[in-house]
Parts: C-alpha cells; sequence; structure tokens
C-alpha cells in the first residue's frame, strides 16, 4: 500500500447517529444536571429555597439556649426542657419559667443591653439558641451571633434553620406536624384532629408488637412470614378491642398468630 491515502480509522462517531459527539471538538465536558428540565425531581440545591426535613434527633446533652423570659419564651422552655438541658437568658421571667428554674432550668438574669460579646459567651457549646424577645434587631444580633458560633437557630419571627412542630407523643409513638412555618394555628388544630384518632391502644399496640419481635424473630424463620404475621396482628380487630381491657389478653391473642404462623 503505497498511496497516499491517510490510514487512520474513522472516528467512532462521526456522521453516526445516537453517539455522543467528540470529545476534542472543544465542546464543554460538564455533565448535565440531573434534575434539569426533568420533570417530577426536585429544584436544585443551590436555589436558596427551604429544605424542611422532618427528623427525630435525640437531645440527650445537647444545650439549648433561649433569650427572652414572656410567654413565648414560656412555651419554648416548657418544650426543650422535657428533652435537653434548657437555659433562658433575660432580665425577667413569667411566673411559670420561674416554676421551670425550680425544676431545673437554667435562669439567667441578664442587664440591660446585652453586647455581642455577652450573647457568644451564652451560646457558646449550644446545639440550639432560640431568641423569643419582643426586640427584633437583638434577635437578630442573637441569631447571628449563634450562626458565627455554629449553633443552629429557631426563630420566631421568621424560618430559620428549623422549624418545632407541633407534637403527638403516645409512648415510643411520636408524631410531628408542621405546615413549614406558614400557620401555627393549623398545626395545631390538625394535632387536635389527629390525637382524637390516636387513642392510647395505639401506646399499648407499639409496646405488644417491640414484646412481640424478639419471639417472631426466634419461632419464624422467614422474614416474609414474620411480616406477613406482623400485619395480621395489626389488622385483628381482636387484639385492638383486647387492649382497652387488657394488655395481657390482647398479648396471648397476638401470641396464637405466631403460633398458627409457625404451623
Amino acid at each position: 500500500m503505497n498511496d497516499n491515502t491517510s490510514r487512520t480509522p474513522p472516528l467512532l462517531n462521526e456522521n453516526i447517529p445516537g453517539l455522543p459527539p467528540l470529545l476534542n471538538d472543544d465542546m464543554p465536558r460538564l455533565p448535565p444536571l440531573l434534575n434539569d428540565n426533568m420533570p417530577g425531581l426536585p429544584p436544585m440545591l443551590n436555589d436558596n429555597s427551604p429544605r424542611l426535613l422532618p427528623l427525630l434527633i435525640d437531645m440527650n446533652g445537647r444545650k439549648v439556649v433561649i433569650f427572652g423570659g414572656g410567654q413565648v419564651g414560656e412555651r419554648k422552655a416548657a418544650l426543650f426542657s422535657r428533652y435537653a438541658p434548657t437555659t433562658v437568658i433575660s432580665r425577667s421571667f413569667t411566673p411559670a419559667i420561674q416554676e421551670l428554674g425550680r425544676q431545673g432550668v437554667c435562669l439567667v438574669n441578664t442587664g440591660e443591653e446585652l453586647s455581642d460579646d455577652e450573647i457568644a459567651l451564652y451560646v457558646r457549646d449550644a446545639f440550639l439558641v432560640i431568641p423569643t424577645t419582643s426586640d427584633l434587631e437583638l434577635n437578630r444580633r442573637i441569631r447571628d451571633v449563634a450562626h458565627n458560633n455554629d449553633c443552629l437557630v429557631n426563630s420566631v419571627n421568621g424560618l430559620e434553620d428549623l422549624v418545632v412542630p407541633s407534637i403527638i407523643e403516645r409512648g415510643d409513638i411520636i408524631l410531628a406536624i408542621s405546615t413549614g412555618g406558614a400557620s401555627p394555628a393549623l398545626s395545631r388544630y390538625m394535632r387536635q384532629k389527629i390525637e382524637q384518632a390516636i387513642g392510647p391502644q395505639f401506646e399499648d399496640m407499639a409496646r405488644l408488637l417491640g414484646e412481640i419481635r424478639p419471639v417472631l424473630k426466634k419461632e419464624v424463620g422467614s422474614q416474609a412470614n414474620r411480616s406477613s404475621i406482623l400485619w395480621a396482628i395489626l389488622e385483628d380487630k381482636d387484639i385492638w378491642k383486647a387492649l382497652a381491657e387488657s394488655y395481657e389478653l390482647a398479648f396471648d391473642i397476638a401470641l396464637k398468630h405466631i403460633t398458627n404462623g409457625v404451623k
């Protein structure tokens, strides 16, 4: 072969439909945004819109600092002191906060003005900071200092790092209801409605299933069978009726589902 024809192989994607453009055609090689113009996917994470993700956080040992000793601070202190070491900082305190102080909540009396340095001292090592004073500018400064000290902020003046939901507790069952801060009244209304549907039997059912699971794991080898038995227990109306009268009776009825499942 002595002609002058080039023997370089044809470009693999030249004029072949369906293949990507050549890597040397000076076109940018940035991958497409995964949700760019694709319906059904959430907006990109850099569009600055809120990303409220409901989580259950272990607050044991996580310091909560509340600024303001009025009625709003009172509600916050009453809630968070049940879960975490809580400090309330204010010039004065409602009688209810004073009672919380006698029960272990740390109360700190301050002077007329709080400097940023003093705020930084109070929020040091805090997990969550809650400004509830009537002074919007002070609340803003507290927020900024808290953020500079890597603290989360729950604001009563607008959406910040987290929203405190309305909470329903039935033993190990915890339900959180939120409207993203848009309507606390609606959250409370929904909580009242749901509380009527989630009666005390749900707490007992959670306990029953928790005690049944070790028995299931021991007696029933198949995960699919264990799941089927658990659903049969949940759907057994006799068990729900028995829970209103006797936990032991309900547990005995539930055990029969395991016996029948093993057979």
